[in-house]
């Protein structure tokens, strides 16, 4: 055993001679899971990591199925490498971390969920970002979504329509270290103009249409990947892309099912 891994068994025995019970779903508990699973962790290492690792081979196993959607049997490995890495248990409420890397939504409160990690791994990979890009989101929800997006790019502008969430999105991006969100509160189906245009831009809740001022806010060869349809009724996902000429076109991807984008819009 490693002197890592023996260091962290004694403490976790110490833990249970307290006479408390491990926390489900806590680091302590997903360590002593770990251990019990016969995987060692060392004391200076994440815990969540072999979590993180499963999940993106579920990831990986779904995307084979996707091919029609992604072009391809594959996602962009810059995309599963941040997946392995966004500590997706920070995004979710603690009642809920026993399952932060299981691949379906979680409730965030508020009438909100946490999407799919394939969803948010799909999406993330579809509007093709590099490292100078600058990129909207509209629905911040818990944070998720944008600091994925946040190791891919230069930028994330976020808006989220409800308060509560905003406010706790915005706390917890400045306790994660994610310096490059900025974050506001408002009806993202107006966009953010003063920052505009974006070479990005993703939704994260169903609109009925395409909302036209985030069109005019894609910039030149940007991308744009929103859910379409009625709410939580079958959505589709679609790309929608403008080229060098402004001009727009649009492909359905998948089925979908995200909770709708609220607001004062038509």
């Amino acid at each position: 055993m490693r002197t890592g891994s023996l260091s962290l068994l004694v403490a976790l025995l110490g833990f249970a001679a307290c006479g408390d019970t491990t926390p489900e779903g806590s680091a302590v508990g997903v360590a002593a899971e770990a251990l019990h699973a016969g995987v060692f962790v060392a004391a200076d290492e994440d815990p969540y990591a072999p979590r993180r690792k499963r999940m993106v081979e579920v990831i990986e196993a779904h995307a084979l199925t996707a091919s029609s959607a992604l072009g391809g049997t594959t996602l962009d490995p810059r995309v599963l490498d941040v997946m392995r890495e966004v500590p997706r248990h920070e995004f979710v409420p603690p009642k809920f971390r026993a399952d932060a890397y299981a691949d379906r939504p979680l409730s965030i409160g508020q009438g909100q969920t946490i999407s799919q990690p394939f969803i948010v791994a799909l999406m993330s990979d579809l509007l093709d970002v590099d490292s100078n890009d600058m990129v909207l989101e509209v629905g911040t929800g818990s944070g998720y979504q944008a600091a994925v997006l946040a190791k891919l790019v230069r930028q994330v502008y976020s808006i989220e329509i409800v308060p509560e969430l905003h406010q706790s999105a915005t706390r917890r991006f400045e306790r994660l270290g994610y310096s490059n969100i900025e974050t506001r509160q408002g009806d993202g189906y107006r966009g953010w103009k003063d920052h505009a245009p974006f070479d990005g831009i993703i939704v994260t809740a169903a609109a009925s249409s395409i909302p036209s001022p985030l069109v005019e806010q894609l910039k030149p060869g940007g991308r744009m990947v929103i859910p379409i349809g009625r709410p939580f009724a079958t959505q589709q996902l679609l790309l929608v892309q403008k080229d060098a000429e402004g001009r727009v076109t649009t492909r359905r991807l998948m089925a979908v099912r995200f909770v709708p984008l609220t607001g004062q819009h038509p």
